[in-house]
């Protein structure tokens, strides 16, 4: 059923000029059936420069929302609308514009795991790749960072001379993991392991790694390190990409299990290329404001 199922996709692709982008996160049978696999910038990037003009985005809703702002002119399907992303929704609009009225001489850099109305009242976007550089390229000394308080810390521990102000948004799967989970599985697979970990972490577990990074930086360390044994600190997903990419190297995940990134299945992405539904719909005002700040992301 499910090599059924595959193939059916395969052939609906052809049929409906569509490309099926996968997050790292996503479970294995979704990643399989993808063209492109990456985290959320090279997604976006990659639906953006595409021939393609239908966009099956496999991942959670502010993705697609973003490679929709992005490639206006694309159609943009999303299997699993309810497939949303707990820290994005933790701040609103209106959040962040109380924000602005208290702190207006500050620039507002939010995280692309925002809504999209969120997107629309800050002043650039970012990635966990990318924030300490557009940061430390912003004018102003005093920034306003959302959601993420995790990834905000990590961000003012390497801007000394910037004053970041924190929202108290976090990733439930990344903020659970706490410094002892560490220590114990170095007791468990020996002191000698490669820790590495995401900046959405807590402080007190990226005090403990050999190496902090976006999910892309973690694959990238990995494959051209030479140790050989690596403790993986963020969500279980990238198992599929790590091993796939270092078939003799050994990983070992902690418990860190995203569950609204594995709502998307390949019998939801069958369906939606096959009836066009689940079409990613953002308001005419909302998307021209949003998208200034995905676009001054790129110019910084």
């Amino acid at each position: 059923m499910e090599i059924d199922l595959k193939d059916k996709i395969m052939k609906l692709k052809k049929e409906k000029n569509a490309v099926i982008l996968a997050h790292f996160y996503q479970p294995k049978d979704v990643q399989e059936v993808a063209d492109y696999i990456g985290d959320s910038y090279f997604l976006i990037d990659v639906g953006e420069k595409c021939k393609e003009d239908t966009i099956v985005f496999c991942g959670v809703k502010f993705m697609a929302e973003s490679a929709k702002i992005l490639s206006p002119n694309k159609k943009v399907i999303f299997p699993t609308p309810k497939a949303i992303c707990p820290m994005a929704n933790m701040i609103t609009k209106e959040d962040v514009l109380k924000l602005k009225e208290k702190h207006p001489n500050a620039k507002v850099v939010c995280y692309i795991n925002s809504t999209a109305e969120v997107k629309s009242v800050v002043d650039v976007c970012c990635t966990s790749s990318n924030a300490i550089e557009i940061v430390n390229n912003l004018e102003s000394n005093e920034i306003i960072f959302l959601p993420d308080k995790n990834l905000g810390s990590y961000i003012q521990e390497n801007t000394p001379n910037k004053k970041i102000i924190l929202w108290d948004g976090y990733c439930y799967v990344h903020n659970k993991i706490k410094a002892s989970d560490i220590i114990k599985a170095k007791e468990e697979y020996g002191n000698d392991i490669n820790v590495l970990v995401h900046p959405e972490c807590r402080k007190e577990v990226r005090e403990l790694a050999d190496y902090i990074g976006s999910t892309k930086g973690i694959i990238n360390f990995a494959q051209n390190s030479n140790s050989k044994k690596y403790l993986i600190v963020t969500e279980c997903g990238v198992i599929h990409e790590l091993k796939k990419k270092n078939p003799d190297k050994e990983f070992y995940m902690l418990d860190m299990h995203c569950s609204n990134m594995k709502m998307n299945s390949i019998k939801e992405i069958y369906t939606c290329l096959k009836n066009y539904n689940n079409e990613v719909k953002i308001d005419e005002n909302i998307k021209r404001k949003a998208v200034r700040a995905l676009e001054k992301m790129h110019s910084l």
